[in-house]
């Protein structure tokens, strides 16, 4: 999604905000945020490999009425400068944006220092706090819009869509329904959505799952439709499948969101990134197997 994101800031700095954005980077983009560097000169800061002093000086520059995003590789961007963002930002409630590259287990073979699969959950602990994840690139253009947009402050976590091919990707929305039919309800979080597309779709229509998947947290400021809703309460499974840790993720929100509506599930599974460690590392895919987050272990528990 790096192209994507550049281009889409790259647009916004001939909007009216232009000559108010300011965007940081702990020296990272090469080969990908150049465009965005020509666009905004003196505006792009290279802040080195210093996250930390790069996250209070983004907040001292948005109390400035600037407008700042802050890009680095997920786990350097959220875990690294932390108490900057808890105290800095989130505390004062100013909109700065933290753009996250490489979610869950995007960097796969790097090791866990460099996984994200806990970046939501934790974030979502702050005051304030808002968290996009894109399911498809072409979702971009739509989440820095209504990030830019936003007042609070937020986390993008991005990773790389994965549509089958030839998948016409709908219109953005929090909350997308991507396949129908008259089985369990399967809710994802952000790109992982796309890998259960052409599998589910070729199942039989009274057994294919309704799949949905939610690219903005926390359930308070998006909440669920009423469709969705719907098949809950008639359905006999619900599953949630995120690339994230069990504690804090997506699934436990949601369960206490329907429990606060009385709403009754009958049967619940969840699907999630079952440990930072692993004997073996791999591509992003081979984690996700290890995980059983693949498309083989959601059929599985279908």
């Amino acid at each position: 999604m790096r192209k994507q994101l550049c281009d889409a800031l790259v647009a916004r700095t001939a909007g009216a905000a232009s000559s108010r954005m300011v965007f940081l980077t702990g020296d990272l983009g090469f080969m990908a945020l150049e465009p965005l560097q020509q666009a905004l000169g003196a505006r792009f800061i290279n802040a080195g490999v210093a996250e930390q002093n790069m996250i209070s000086v983004a907040a001292g520059l948005a109390r400035q009425n600037l407008e700042v995003w802050v890009y680095s590789i997920a786990p350097f961007c959220y875990a690294r400068p932390f108490e900057q963002i808890r105290n800095d930002i989130t505390f004062h409630n100013l909109p700065v944006k933290l753009i996250g590259n490489g979610g869950g287990y995007g960097y796969g073979v790097m090791g866990p220092t460099h996984h994200a699969i806990e970046d939501y959950g934790v974030l979502l602990t702050l005051p304030n706090m808002s968290v996009y994840v894109p399911v498809f690139d072409q979702d971009m253009d739509a989440v820095i819009a209504r990030a830019g947009a936003s007042s609070r402050p937020a986390y993008i976590r991005m990773g790389r869509g994965e549509p089958p091919g030839g998948y016409a990707v709908p219109a953005y929305a929090p909350w997308r329904q991507l396949t129908g039919g008259g089985g369990a309800v399967v809710i994802t979080v952000g790109p992982l959505a796309g890998t259960y597309i052409a599998a589910f779709e070729r199942l039989p229509a009274k057994s294919r799952p309704n799949l949905w998947a939610v690219a903005e947290l926390p359930l308070e400021q998006n909440p669920m439709p009423a469709e969705l809703v719907s098949q809950i309460e008639q359905a006999s499974s619900l599953c949630v499948a995120e690339e994230h840790v069990r504690r804090g993720g997506f699934g436990s929100e949601l369960l206490l969101h329907l429990a606060d509506k009385n709403i009754a599930v009958r049967r619940f599974r969840h699907l999630y990134a079952r440990a930072h460690h692993f004997e073996r590392y791999g591509s992003q895919h081979f984690l996700r197997r290890q995980s059983a987050l693949d498309v083989d272990s959601m059929l599985a528990i279908l």
